[in-house]
């Protein structure tokens, strides 16, 4: 029997006709890109846009999708134990800073994941959607599954280095489209700085700033707003960036990865904004 047509894919973009290869462009020091024009759902410009990178926490965009679309199953807060946070204290994982027996709402661990793109609540997080790291990660390989990804694969919702854990640079700007129709996960991603709720531990809450937007104002392109964002870093990702930008009335996410400097990828983006919009 013939098999019946499959409903295409939500939000897999096809690469422009005119697709501009950035590899020739030396001003473009990392070494992997993707642009994605939002309204057209086109790839319109990238350098070796298709292949496997290691996201980092570029990794914590999808673990933000996940957690907005299973919060009315979830607990609504989450009491931080030793065990986890020495281990993150270990491995050197970013963290927002949460303390043993500090009991944290949902929302303010999700603005933790992102801004300053806290592991602590990454994990918090994904035990409270589906009891741990490793059945969280089945809910994200379902989401890229649901969503047509070809070549993202995740492990963990922290971003931490695992060699099954990758994407492309691509995917990783079809994932932050998806992120930023959601309008839960759009404010977060947008978010300069947000205080959490007063804790014990914390009687006047914990300040958390976009790692971001301390690198950026957003305006630096003219003509271009830079409205959201993830960074990333480990030491096989190296530094990496996905962000949102809107000119006039059309949108485009860019993507770049691997840099070797923390600056590079944050100017890389302006240069990719600047130069390859249409």
């Amino acid at each position: 029997p013939t098999e019946a047509p499959t409903e295409p894919p939500l939000i897999y973009a096809q690469m422009a006709e005119d697709y501009q290869d950035l590899s020739a462009d030396a001003q473009i020091a990392s070494p992997y890109a993707a642009l994605l024009d939002v309204n057209n759902h086109r790839i319109i410009a990238g350098k070796l846009a298709d292949t496997k990178i290691y996201p980092a926490s570029m990794t914590k965009v999808m673990t933000l999708i996940v957690v907005s679309e299973n919060i009315d199953k979830m607990p609504k807060t989450y009491t931080f134990g030793f065990e986890m946070l020495n281990r993150l204290y270990r491995e050197e994982a970013s963290v927002a800073g949460f303390l043993e027996g500090e009991t944290v709402d949902v929302e303010d661990l999700m603005y933790g994941l992102v801004l300053p793109s806290g592991a602590d609540a990454a994990e918090a997080l994904a035990i409270m959607a589906a009891g741990s790291n490793e059945e969280f990660a089945k809910l994200m390989n379902e989401k890229c599954k649901e969503l047509g990804l070809k070549y993202t694969h995740f492990t963990n919702p922290t971003g931490l280095y695992d060699e099954e854990q990758y994407t492309t640079p691509s995917e990783m700007a079809m994932i932050m489209k998806y992120a930023m129709d959601n309008s839960e996960c759009a404010k977060v991603l947008s978010t300069f700085q947000y205080t959490t709720e007063k804790t014990t531990q914390h009687p006047d809450g914990i300040l958390l700033t976009n790692t971001m937007f301390s690198r950026m104002y957003g305006t630096e392109v003219e003509g271009v707003t830079i409205t959201a964002g993830k960074t990333g870093y480990t030491d096989e990702a190296l530094n990496c960036l996905v962000s949102y930008a809107v000119k006039g009335d059309k949108s485009y996410i860019c993507v770049t990865s691997h840099a070797h400097n923390k600056w590079h990828c944050v100017f890389d983006s302006f240069e990719i904004y600047g130069n390859y919009l249409p």
